[in-house]
């Protein structure tokens, strides 16, 4: 797979969570809804790495962090970079036990549906920058 499929297949999954994320809000699976999100932001960002750099992106699941290796985290707004805060920790904490009844308390329907419309504003932010 050359690098212009490798940037076309971390799109496809980008997209792919996003829809997901849409279908766990219906199914109130709010949780998930957090988690999709996280990973649809993180899947862009690798996409844009691979453009960018010519580079496999790097394992790396912390989307402050991935943005920073992208020389994007400087460009990002105000509110894009609170929306990366608030979903850095959707990532990790949905998977383990202590911190998912947490995570799940502060994830209403009103506020998954805010992540969902920001995480596709600043999906399609990144993809204007390829």
């Amino acid at each position: 797979m050359n690098y212009s499929e490798k940037v076309a297949y971390w799109i496809d999954i980008s997209d792919y969570d996003m829809e997901t994320a849409k279908t766990m809000l219906k199914g109130k699976r709010y949780l998930y809804v957090g988690f999709m999100c996280h990973q649809a932001v993180e899947k862009i960002l690798k996409a844009y790495f691979t453009e960018k750099k010519d580079e496999t992106p790097p394992y790396v699941h912390n989307l402050k962090r991935l943005a920073e290796q992208c020389d994007l985290l400087s460009e990002f707004t105000e509110n894009q970079l609170d929306l990366i805060e608030a979903l850095v920790p959707m990532n990790i904490e949905a998977r383990y036990p202590t911190y998912k009844d947490l995570l799940l308390k502060s994830l209403t329907k009103t506020k998954c549906e805010e992540l969902i419309a920001k995480t596709e504003e600043l999906c399609q932010w990144i993809k204007k920058q390829l």
